[in-house]
């Protein structure tokens, strides 16, 4: 018997598949062929990204630290949620739950992570609701912070991924709201993780110690 997760179409099988986010009981289900690709109206254009004050600093208890800026002007929703989660210290203690070295992919920011059951890896979300999509044309390069969702493009809640490739496939269709300025090589060596035979999930977890908000000059030079 093939694999189900082999027989959907791609590309959508593959977002759907690495970046179902929080708040879906079935976003590991991937029966689903009948859904349909995401609309991409309300895209926003030509906007030049501005950096916050703040960065977003995560410490892994292995693989060092990953600095990410985050753009208030592009996704001012899903920045703001992800600030405040971070000063609640939600993300405290969670994990890296999902690595893929092809896709170019980590994903992590899921709550369920603190645990040990597995099988809820991927489905956990924040107490509070969805962020609506934040589209832009900012393309997904190597370093670039994007939220995970549902299938509803407005499913976005608390779980993140970073691509370290150029990814296509993902533009306009997830919220861009971030970038990686220091660490990526960190990132790269998460990605290529040996992960659970058949899964996306590392065999060994990739805990995330903290993540703090701390001043973006402190980090970038002239700022």
């Amino acid at each position: 018997m093939k694999n189900p997760g082999t027989t959907l179409l791609i590309p959508f099988t593959l977002l759907f598949l690495f970046l179902a986010a929080c708040n879906d009981i079935n976003s590991n289900n991937t029966s689903n062929t009948n859904a349909a690709e995401p609309r991409t109206a309300g895209v926003k254009t030509a906007v030049k990204p501005e950096p916050d004050a703040q960065v977003a600093v995560i410490e892994t208890a292995d693989y060092g630290r990953i600095v990410i800026e985050l753009y208030p002007n592009i996704a001012p929703q899903m920045v703001e949620r992800f600030k405040k989660l971070i000063s609640e210290k939600f993300y405290d203690g969670t994990a890296i739950h999902r690595v893929d070295a092809q896709l170019g992919i980590i994903q992590g920011g899921d709550p369920n992570t603190k645990e040990n059951n597995v099988a809820a890896y991927g489905m956990g979300n924040s107490p509070y609701p969805n962020v609506p999509a934040e589209f832009s044309d900012i393309p997904y390069e190597r370093g670039t912070l994007g939220a995970a969702r549902t299938q509803d493009v407005n499913g976005a809640n608390c779980q993140w991924f970073i691509t370290l490739k150029r990814q296509p496939a993902f533009d306009k269709k997830y919220t861009v709201f971030g970038r990686v300025i220091d660490g990526i090589k960190n990132a790269e060596v998460i990605m290529g993780a040996p992960t659970v035979a058949g899964t996306p999930r590392p065999s060994d977890k990739v805990v995330i110690k903290s993540v703090t908000l701390q001043p973006r000059a402190q980090f970038v030079s002239g700022s």
